[in-house]
């Protein structure tokens, strides 16, 4: 992985030392600082978030050849990454890929990317597809909650239905929290913890026999997108227990089967998505250490207000499934889950002054979890390269083993400032 990025940047480099017809290059540099307000156990508690950020985007496109006819393109999108909270500087390869269409029912894209899918709004049903949620929770751009992966995606288009099939060899779990800039619930010490948790996460071992497939069946049906999708790898955050005298955590072995539909509803747009989880390594729900299979029913609408307003709510419903099995393997101490967990989410959008000013306001609030997150944001256009945003990341909740309840004390405001070319 290491010496694939290595590559790359030298390939970069060759290349802009040696421009050809159809290149292009844009950008931006950043500086954002992100201020803690709460008061929970993390290195550095008076701030999460000081960085300054240089974003590199080339484009080849031929102009003339064979693989201008079969519409090829090299991109790569290189970041250099000076970062006040770690106190060091880093390039990152964030995409570097090559696509191809070979023929008009077929597209190809090699490399790394950033892929997604399903209906949802910073909710995920069959989106398996890495996160950053360390990057979502202390204020960096929204772009930065999806995570690439090196992968092959496979498109082919047919009457009946089109296809994506993506293969991803090189497992990429999500960024969670893990007590550095954030704190969080330990279960093994049954309390909240910064940097002093013991917590060990046993990494994936890259092999043929773990490489991940997701598949997404889809088609129009009138002014609707159905689609149908698969997926088997695993999970992409440590929901199974290896060790508990060493406290060791792993992503175990998990398969998903869904569908969604979206289409206009009521003046507006509707969406409902289902998910199956099937937890290869705990079927039957009678092992404490795995996560238990569960259902998830996601349910959208958004809107139009009329007036360059904007609204949008959503229902999550997750079920799970053996849920006496799960209670009956429980030992004292161990916290318990309920069947179902309701989480709703809110958001508000408003465009001013000839909509160069953004205003929005986004919340997750969960009845079961008696939990709260909200995401208010200010962004302002100053020119057409100048762009500032402010906002925040406010934590509630009356657990603090829920999955917003843990990080109330977290609290932060955050401010960015962008200039793009």
């Amino acid at each position: 992985m290491a010496m694939m990025g290595v590559l790359l940047a030298v390939l970069f480099t060759l290349l802009l030392a040696h421009p050809a017809m159809g290149m292009e290059i844009h950008g931006f540099a950043e500086g954002a600082a992100g201020i803690r307000l709460g008061d929970e156990k993390v290195e550095k508690e008076d701030y999460n978030l000081l960085e300054g950020r240089l974003q590199l985007r080339y484009s080849y496109l031929p102009e003339e050849g064979i693989l201008a006819e079969r519409g090829f393109e090299f991109f790569i999108k290189t970041e250099a990454i000076g970062d006040g909270y770690e106190e060091d500087g880093h390039l990152v390869i964030r995409e570097a890929y090559a696509f191809l269409r070979p023929t008009e029912w077929m597209d190809l894209k090699v490399g790394r990317q950033v892929l997604t899918w399903g209906t949802g709004d910073y909710l995920f049903v069959n989106d398996l597809f890495p996160k950053d949620y360390v990057s979502f929770f202390i204020g960096r751009d929204d772009e930065y909650l999806k995570l690439p992966s090196d992968a092959l995606k496979l498109s082919l288009f047919t009457d009946p239905m089109d296809l994506d099939l993506v293969i991803i060899p090189f497992f990429e779990p999500d960024e969670t929290v893990k007590g550095q800039r954030l704190s969080f619930f330990d279960p093994f010490e049954g309390r909240i913890v910064g940097t002093e948790s013991q917590r060990k996460i046993i990494e994936q071992v890259d092999s043929l026999e773990n490489t991940e497939v997701a598949l997404r069946l889809y088609r129009n049906i009138g002014s609707f997108e159905l689609a149908l999708y698969g997926f088997r790898g695993f999970y992409k955050e440590p929901r199974g227990t290896k060790d508990e005298a060493k406290k060791e955590v792993y992503y175990p072995r998990l398969n998903v089967y869904g569908a969604s539909l979206r289409g206009p509803f009521a003046g507006g747009i509707g969406s409902v998505e289902i998910g199956y989880y099937d937890s290869r390594e705990d079927r039957k729900g009678r092992n404490r250490l795995v996560e238990n299979p569960y259902i998830r029913y996601l349910f959208g609408y958004e809107r139009d207000l009329g007036g360059d307003l904007k609204g949008e709510v959503q229902y999550l419903l997750e079920e799970m499934i053996h849920y006496d099995a799960y209670r009956g393997s429980l030992r004292d101490g161990d916290v318990e889950r309920d069947r179902f967990r309701h989480l709703l989410t809110f958001k508000v959008t408003k465009l001013l002054k000839e909509q160069t000013l953004e205003v929005s306001f986004f919340a997750f609030y969960s009845p079961s979890d008696e939990d709260l997150y909200l995401r208010p944001r200010v962004s302002y256009s100053i020119t057409d390269r100048w762009k500032v945003s402010v906002g925040g990341n406010i934590f509630w909740g009356r657990k603090d083993y829920t999955e917003f309840g843990q990080l109330d004390g977290n609290d932060n405001i955050y401010t960015r400032i962008r200039y793009s070319f």
